[in-house]
């Protein structure tokens, strides 16, 4: 499973985390550092690290809570400043350096947590991710749908072992154990064999020459071209 050091390792830069995910690298970069705005120089914290430290590099737990925070952005494009509260007190509470790469936020005992820390912060309700319906704690949407793209390590403390970008009903996979973290298909660089068919191979050959069913490779494609 992913150890804290696994977490800790740089495996892109902000341009190819920004690709990955699907974002700006403008907006990814604000996110891991901060930025000066307004005329009167204003400066807004980093929302996934405790502080700027002018790294351009993105570890894979930075990458699994840019993730998270990508959900968010893409239903309510708001300021994601909130939220900075809320993981800086997950961060001190869990002790951990990346306190949305385990599971233990979203479920159980943590879930009740994270509730009281939204009511404690005075957090908007449209960027929870704990919501109470009909008396039951609930995930938010965008909490749901983060976690259906994760997979958590069975073993304690659970964090995030991999990433379906595409959904985990696609078998496009990003494992930082593989491939440097790029996308896959049964370990095979989804990039890869889109430019293969771009060039020109047809299908079936590039997913006989793959030991690949050509479906997969037709997911492959479709996520790869779904960013073009």
């Amino acid at each position: 499973m992913p150890s804290v050091g696994v977490l800790d390792t740089e495996l892109y830069t902000v341009s190819e985390a920004a690709r990955l995910l699907r974002v700006p690298a403008s907006k990814l970069k604000w996110w891991l550092e901060g930025r000066e705005a307004g005329d009167d120089g204003s400066n807004y914290a980093p929302v996934i690290r405790v502080e700027p430290t002018g790294s351009t590099a993105v570890t894979w737990g930075e990458f699994v809570e840019a993730g998270y925070l990508r959900e968010y952005r893409r239903r309510h494009q708001v300021s994601l400043q909130h939220l900075r509260q809320v993981i800086d007190a997950l961060r001190a509470e869990f002790e951990v350096p990346y306190p949305l790469a385990p599971f233990k936020p979203f479920v159980g005992p943590g879930r009740k947590l994270v509730l009281e820390l939204e009511r404690q912060l005075d957090i908007p309700p449209w960027l929870r991710m704990v919501a109470v319906v009909d008396g039951q704690q609930m995930l938010t949407p965008a909490a749901e749908s983060f976690l259906a793209q994760v997979e958590f390590a069975e073993d304690d403390p659970h964090w995030a072992e991999r990433l379906y970008p595409a959904g985990k009903g696609s078998p496009v996979v990003i494992d930082p154990a593989f491939n440097f973290g790029s996308p896959t298909v049964d370990g095979i660089s989804t990039e890869v064999l889109t430019e293969m068919v771009e060039a020109g191979e047809p299908l079936e050959d590039v997913a006989r020459d793959y030991g690949l069913a050509p479906e997969r490779l037709r997911y492959a494609l479709a996520y790869e071209w779904a960013a073009a």
